[in-house]
C-alpha cells in the first residue's frame, strides 16, 4: 500500500528550490504556484530536464524543468564557460540531484536517490506519460525566467 506526499510536505520542495536559487544566485526564486496536477493537463515541460528516481520509503520521480536561458545564467554565476547542450543537461540533473539531496535530509534516510539523469526536448505527451495522474507541480520564475519542479513520489508501506 501506498500513500501520497501531503500538502504540508510539499512545502520541503518549495523551500529546497528556493534555498538553491539563494545559496547560488543571492537572489530568491518566486515561486508562483504550488499546486495538485492533473496528469492530463501537466504544464509543457521545458528544454531541459533533470530526474531523480527516488526508492525506498518512497517511490516515484522528482524532475526539475528548465529552459536555456535560465540554465545559461546559472552558468554564468557558477563561472562555467562552456554552454552547450551537455553542459545544459548536466546543469539540470545536477540541480535537480541538488533539491532531492536537500529533501532528502528532511524525509530522511528512507528517501533513496538515484543519480540524475536527463531529458532534451521531451514532448507534453511524453511527459504526460512519465508521472502519475496527479502529481505536485511548483512553478517558478528567476529573474524573468521560468521553471517547474514536479514532485510525483509516494510514500511506500514498510
Amino acid at each position: 500500500m501506498a500513500n501520497d506526499i501531503n500538502e504540508k510536505e510539499i512545502t520541503v520542495f518549495v523551500d529546497a528550490l528556493i534555498h538553491y536559487f539563494v545559496q547560488i544566485t543571492g537572489e530568491k526564486a518566486d515561486v508562483r504556484t504550488a499546486f495538485l496536477g492533473d496528469g492530463e493537463a501537466l504544464p509543457a515541460p521545458h528544454e531541459f530536464t533533470g530526474m531523480i528516481k527516488v526508492s525506498g520509503g518512497y517511490h516515484g520521480f522528482i524532475y526539475f524543468s528548465a529552459d536555456r536561458v535560465l540554465l545559461s545564467r546559472l552558468l554564468l554565476i557558477l563561472q562555467e564557460p562552456h554552454h552547450t547542450d551537455e553542459q545544459m543537461l548536466d546543469a539540470v540533473g545536477e540541480i535537480a540531484n541538488t533539491l532531492a539531496g536537500n529533501v532528502r535530509r528532511h524525509f530522511g534516510e528512507q528517501m533513496e536517490v538515484s543519480v540524475p539523469s536527463t531529458i532534451q526536448h521531451a514532448k507534453s505527451e511524453q511527459f504526460q506519460n512519465m508521472v502519475r495522474s496527479h502529481p505536485y507541480v511548483v512553478t517558478m520564475k528567476w529573474k524573468q525566467y521560468d521553471a517547474c519542479v514536479i514532485v510525483d513520489i509516494v510514500r511506500t508501506a514498510k
